[in-house]
């Protein structure tokens, strides 16, 4: 029997998200706005498309990554689990007299489903009967069983699928045609695996006051070209200067390692695991970060009793060490 994990990667899947959290942000100057509070470039950006960004302090750490979504009327962002009223408070202090800008946390108003795998267009396509949009981050309108909902290209992973968000009144309506269609409901377990070994970073594990962006691994969500935004300096100097000192990686476990544990190289500390989840063989994947001056890919470390090696995640960019290799 196949399950929905297995599903993730040789069929098609569907997570219900709607409980991480949504923003829209509205107003004239709402482009701007965010345009100068986060990493993104959003002035090259028209309605339905998106990217993902990142929220980061003044001081360049990390507080969240989010996806935004331009609309006609305001911009969607959907943020990681129980970040939404977090970032709406920190947004909330950048805006100023003349700002035409409000914020409004619809997390309760809106539903959000990942659907992932190789099939998810197969098995979505005859539910819309429209064109699917093929550019990530893309959008398009469409209808499912009656309900008008937005299509996204996106799957949260790197993985092919689609984000559909649409009303949270209807989203068992939604939900039932895409379980009816055979696409399987991940579970919150299922889904942990699948973003660990993906290598999706969330706030409070991967994304603290002690990371910033790029040592996450969050270089495709950063434009080096836009100017001034909060952390921009910070962010240019480390990548002008080679600054990044620590670098997150995929970690083969040969046992479970609790999240915090040290990472070490010839009984010296260069690391720490910030996430693990057990398969059923008793090995472990996980995340963790390690000095880049440690070594890179096919790395062999110690975490405990646990023997380690660090390996890519398909997910993550670090877009300096790459080049110069």
């Amino acid at each position: 029997m196949t399950t929905a994990y297995q599903a993730a990667h040789t069929g098609a899947a569907v997570l219900d998200r709607s409980h991480w959290g949504c923003i829209s942000v509205a107003g004239a100057d709402r482009i701007r706005f965010l345009h100068n509070q986060t990493t993104n470039d959003f002035q090259q950006l028209q309605p339905e498309q998106g990217c993902s960004t990142v929220f980061v302090t003044s001081t360049a750490r990390t507080l969240d990554w989010v996806t935004a979504y331009i609309r006609s009327d305001d911009v969607l962002l959907l943020t990681s689990p129980e970040m939404a009223g977090t970032l709406v408070d920190w947004m909330d202090r950048y805006i100023f007299f003349a700002d035409k800008v409000t914020l409004k946390d619809v997390t309760d108003q809106t539903f959000i489903f990942y659907l992932v795998g190789p099939a998810a267009a197969d098995k979505l396509a005859p539910l819309v009967a429209t064109p699917l949009p093929e550019t990530p981050y893309d959008q398009a309108p469409v209808t499912v069983s009656g309900v008008e909902l937005t299509l996204a290209a996106n799957s949260g992973l790197a993985l092919p699928g689609y984000t559909l968000i649409g009303p949270q009144s209807e989203a068992q309506t939604v939900w039932q045609s895409l379980t009816q269609a055979g696409i399987l409901p991940l579970s919150a377990e299922e889904w942990e695996r699948l973003r660990v070994e993906q290598g999706r970073p969330l706030p409070s594990k991967e994304l603290t006051d002690a990371d910033n962006p790029l040592e996450a691994g969050l270089w495709s969500a950063i434009s080096f070209d836009k100017g001034c935004y909060i952390g921009q300096e910070t962010i240019a100097r480390l990548n002008t200067y080679k600054g990044v000192k620590k670098r997150l990686w995929g970690l083969e476990l040969s046992q479970m390692a609790e999240p915090g544990t040290v990472l070490t190289l010839n009984g010296e500390k260069v690391g720490e695991v910030r996430s693990t989840v057990a398969r059923p063989d008793g090995t472990a994947v996980g995340l963790g970060y390690v000095r880049t001056k440690a070594g890179g890919e096919g790395l062999g470390l110690q975490a405990e009793s646990a023997q380690v090696t660090t390996r890519d995640i398909p997910l993550l960019s670090h877009d300096y060490f790459e080049t110069a290799s």
